[in-house]
């Protein structure tokens, strides 16, 4: 283990890329929160999904079911084929509640954000996310995707993949994002602890109204940190969680108005606005196998335990 070994953040793609970008889309104008689907993805919706709206998918009350795996599909298809196929088959498949009714945490809204910001912007997700996320910040070498392609070196192991039979070291853990190339809007950022932590912490600054983004703007990042409600009792901001009143993976002690994230592979991030603390946590809790859920025991103890320290 070095300072400077890289994780396969998960699902902290969606906050850290996918949120971020489309924070930097909304101030270009290219999108509304409330547009739906059709204006966003630039095609004809099914008559289920036309309700759905960017502020649904990024509050995980869509109605898309939670996940699919269509990578064995896609699979069998030309690299080339597999985003547009990725794409007909969200579409296609039955919402598994109303829009607007039920929370449920979805990869597959967050693909369909990924594809928006490449059909908004004109540019592939992991270029636009560099140019405008992490760029700004010198990060755009340190969080990134598709890592071994840059020559990246000390990673983290995740699974043993029982498809590809071979552990995974480098390249993305999440099935449906490694089928469209490594490159998706629910996963596929890499990162170091330094990195992410650094990119936390500037969030907290701009929320303390202490730096600025040249690309979003203080007051948007802070409705993005704020539950919107549409369903009751869910605990999503805009493409961040926030803790829930009990039972959450941030602990006992974490501020309400606190935000966070956790990542399937181990990975996690809350941001306390109240004692102005970032904790990031970095694991490779799939390594060997996704059947080891101790994790869910260690997060809460672990915040736990460095805000006892702090205190």
């Amino acid at each position: 283990m070095h300072k400077n070994t890289f994780f396969d953040l998960a699902s902290l793609t969606k906050p850290f890329a996918t949120t971020l970008a489309l924070l930097c889309l909304l101030t270009e104008g290219k999108i509304e929160l409330d547009e739906n689907l059709s204006s966003l993805l630039l095609r004809k919706i099914p008559a289920d999904k036309k309700k759905i709206t960017l502020r649904h998918l990024l509050n995980h009350c869509s109605g898309l079911a939670a996940h699919r795996p269509f990578f064995k599909k896609l699979m069998l298809r030309a690299e080339k084929e597999r985003k547009k196929v990725l794409l007909d088959l969200i579409l296609e498949d039955n919402l598994v509640y109303p829009t607007g009714t039920t929370a449920l945490y979805s990869d597959l809204g967050f693909i369909l954000l990924g594809m928006v910001i490449e059909l908004k912007s004109g540019l592939p997700l992991d270029i636009y996310v560099a140019e405008k996320v992490t760029s700004p910040l010198g990060l755009a070498d340190h969080i990134l995707f598709n890592p071994l392609r840059k020559n990246k070196k000390y990673f983290a192991a995740t699974e043993n993949c029982p498809w590809r039979k071979r552990i995974l070291s480098g390249e993305v853990h999440d099935d449906n994002a490694y089928a469209v190339g490594g490159v998706s809007g629910q996963a596929g950022l890499f990162g170091a602890i330094d990195s992410v932590l650094y990119l936390a912490s500037f969030l907290l600054e701009i929320w303390q109204n202490r730096a600025h983004h040249p690309n979003f703007s203080a007051e948007l990042l802070k409705q993005f940190f704020t539950r919107q409600d549409i369903v009751q009792q869910s605990t999503w901001a805009l493409g961040f969680d926030t803790p829930s009143p009990t039972g959450s993976s941030a602990g006992k002690y974490i501020n309400p108005a606190s935000v966070g994230h956790l990542g399937f592979t181990g990975t996690s991030f809350w941001i306390d606005p109240q004692r102005e603390l970032v904790m990031v946590l970095m694991t490779n809790r799939v390594h060997p196998s996704r059947e080891n859920n101790r994790i869910r025991e260690f997060r809460p103890l672990f915040h736990d335990r460095v805000i006892e320290f702090i205190s």
